[in-house]
């Protein structure tokens, strides 16, 4: 949780646009037993028996887990682990079982999915009652949704964390093979991590086609950059529902993602796909071919907004309250 990145956009955006709305909402003070509130909306796996303590004093319990390993995984791998946790639920007491928390898809009032696949992978994998899985993808802020077309330059952009996760180091490799220009922005989570390390030797032995210059903090500036870049690409090996590809096909950037079921159940046939685990020298002729097809590429959907992603919250809120889930 000391990690930057779009969880923690994710929950400041959501919190504000609640706020625009006229929904009341605070932070959960955990020390603070004279809290009061009607939902406990939790951006975690919420341990169950914290549930059932919200549950006796009237509270609801919505959760909203991001499930980007598991939904990175083929349907074998996830067959398996489903299997293994049918297993270990029927042979080892619940004491052993209560770090995992899978009890708590069982006991929430509602869950939140960021995308269709994950809904389905709350059901399948940890047993949430379908009528309890509510899709909520995230929003865009109206910086990305009002920016205004701008002539497309030479660079194709990766906003992402330097980390293992999103394969920057890979992509920036890849690049150099290609000789394809390639502008990454964002951070590592520690300035010693050594993947950060050789990410940047990298792109300083490859400065004519891999660029860095750290985060872009500023909004309306990294708008510009979307809005003027070739394309996007994310070639993670596991995601969620990518706020910095909603970003970018907000500004209708052409996406080039990793070949995940969350990038194909949001973008279907408006990104081109990149296979998440290819090696450098195919991940090379991918990004070429992308670049080259780019300017004739179809343009991503126009994402929601934060008030958009609210409205949908409050409806469930309510629903909740009226005694109309469980």
């Amino acid at each position: 949780m000391l990690a930057h990145g779009g969880m923690q956009i994710q929950i400041r955006q959501t919190k504000a646009a609640l706020e625009g709305l006229n929904c009341e909402v605070e932070h959960l003070r955990w020390w603070d037993e004279a809290q009061t509130g009607d939902i406990i909306h939790c951006f975690a796996r919420m341990p169950p028996y914290l549930i059932e303590y919200a549950h006796q004093k009237g509270i609801k319990v919505v959760l909203s887990e991001l499930l980007a390993v598991q939904g990175s995984r083929s349907k074998a791998q996830l067959w398996r682990q489903r299997l293994m946790m049918r297993v270990l639920g029927r042979l080892l007491p619940q004491s052993l079982l209560m770090p995992f928390r899978w009890r708590a898809y069982q006991l929430a009032d509602a869950c939140t999915a960021l995308t269709s696949w994950e809904g389905w992978l709350m059901s399948y994998l940890f047993d949430a009652p379908t009528g309890r899985v509510h899709v909520v993808p995230n929003g865009v802020e109206t910086e990305f949704l009002q920016s205004r077309p701008a002539e497309r330059g030479k660079w194709l952009v990766c906003t992402a964390t330097i980390t293992t996760r999103k394969r920057v180091l890979e992509l920036a490799r890849a690049a150099a093979l290609a000789r394809t220009p390639l502008w990454v922005i964002g951070k590592p989570y520690g300035e010693s991590d050594p993947y950060a390390q050789e990410f940047m030797r990298v792109v300083a032995a490859n400065r004519e086609f891999v660029r860095f210059e750290g985060p872009v903090q500023d909004r309306s500036r990294l708008a510009m950059i979307y809005r003027s870049a070739r394309g996007f690409v994310l070639w993670s090996s596991s995601e969620s529902l990518s706020l910095s590809a909603l970003e970018a096909a907000a500004c209708e950037c052409p996406l080039l993602l990793s070949d995940l079921p969350w990038a194909r159940s949001v973008f279907a046939d408006q990104a081109s796909y990149c296979p998440a685990r290819a090696d450098e020298p195919r991940a090379a002729a991918v990004l070429r071919a992308f670049y080259d097809a780019a300017p004739n590429l179809r343009i991503p959907a126009r994402p929601g907004s934060w008030k958009e992603v609210a409205v949908l919250l409050v409806a469930l809120y309510q629903k909740l309250l009226a005694g109309g889930a469980r």
